[in-house]
C-alpha cells in the first residue's frame, strides 16, 4: 500500500496546490490512500465544513489537525458528523470528534490513522505517548497498517515518539513547524519516520504568512494580523510504502512540488 501524507495545508494557496498536484501524484506513485494535515486550511487558521468538503473532492481521504482545530466555530458540530476529520486524540474526554479512525484504502484494505498533539512548548494536554499507544492497541485489532500524525513543536518529542512506537505502527509523520526536514528513515523493524513533512502553501513567506506581517510582530512586539502569503506556492509531503499484511514500511520518500502559475 502506498500512502501520501500532505504537509500542513495553509489557506487557499495550499488548497490550490492540492487541487493541481494531487491527481498527478496519485498516478505517478500509484497511491492507495491520501492523508493531509488541514488545521490551517481555512484562511490560514482552522478548518470549515466547506473547506473540508473541497479537500475531500480533491481526493484526500482523511484530514488530521492540531492546535488550531477549534479556530472556526462551525467545526464543533461538523466534526461530530464527519469521521474523516480527526482532532488530536489527547484532548480531554468530552471534546468533539475523534482522534483516530479506521478507514478503507483504494484496494479495500484497512488503514488506521491517528492524530496527536505534542506537549512541549504547547498546550498541556493528556500524554501523547500513552494516548497514542492506547489508540494503536485498539486499531491493531482491525489492521496492522497505522499512520500517526504527531503535531508538535519540539523535534525531541517527535523523535522520542518515533522510537516509542517503532515496530508498532507503520509510520510516524511530524507536522506543525511547516519546515520539511531531511531525516526521513525506516526505524527498525519497519516504521517510517520523518520529523516534519513540511507545508503546502506559499514558501516566500514565514511558515505560510506574509513576511512583512511577521517581521512587524518580531521587531515591534505589537500584535499584528498575519495574512496568508501567496507567492511561490508548493506542496510538501511524504509517500510511504507499506506491506498491508504486516503493517511494516519499506520506504519513505519526501515530496516537493512547486506550483507554476
Amino acid at each position: 500500500m502506498k500512502v501520501l501524507f500532505v504537509g500542513d495545508i495553509v489557506g487557499s494557496p495550499g488548497r490550490e496546490a492540492v487541487k493541481q498536484f494531487l491527481p498527478g501524484l496519485k498516478k505517478d506513485y500509484s497511491l492507495d490512500f491520501v492523508i493531509a494535515n488541514a488545521e490551517n486550511a481555512a484562511g490560514g487558521s482552522g478548518i470549515t465544513a466547506k473547506v473540508a468538503e473541497e479537500l475531500f473532492e480533491c481526493g484526500i481521504d482523511v484530514l488530521t489537525s492540531g492546535d488550531h482545530i477549534w479556530k472556526k466555530r462551525e467545526i464543533f458540530d461538523f466534526i461530530n458528523t464527519e469521521p474523516k476529520i480527526l482532532r488530536p486524540l489527547n484532548f480531554p474526554t468530552g471534546a468533539p470528534g475523534s482522534g483516530w479512525g479506521v478507514f478503507r484504502a483504494k484496494d479495500n484494505s484497512k488503514i488506521g490513522v491517528i492524530s496527536v498533539l505534542g506537549r512541549v512548548f504547547m498546550e498541556a494536554l493528556e500524554c501523547p505517548f500513552k494516548t497514542t499507544k492506547k489508540a494503536q492497541e485498539a486499531i491493531s485489532q482491525e489492521t496492522n497498517t497505522i499512520i500517526v500524525d504527531i503535531h508538535a513543536e519540539a523535534t525531541s518529542e517527535k523523535v522520542a515518539l518515533g522510537w516509542y512506537l517503532a515496530g508498532q505502527v507503520s509510520a510516524i509523520l511530524g507536522t506543525h513547524t511547516h519546515i520539511q526536514t531531511a531525516d526521513e528513515r525506516i526505524l527498525p523493524p519497519g516504521t517510517a519516520y520523518i520529523t516534519d513533512v513540511g507545508m503546502t502553501g506559499a514558501y516566500d513567506s514565514v511558515i505560510g504568512r506574509r513576511i512583512e506581517d511577521v517581521l512587524e510582530r518580531f521587531i515591534t512586539s505589537v500584535p499584528t494580523r498575519f495574512e496568508v502569503a501567496v507567492d511561490n506556492v508548493q506542496l510538501h509531503g511524504a509517500v510511504v510504502d507499506i506491506d498491508e499484511n504486516t503493517g511494516r514500511a519499506s520506504s519513505i520518500v519526501r515530496i516537493q512540488k512547486k506550483l507554476i502559475c
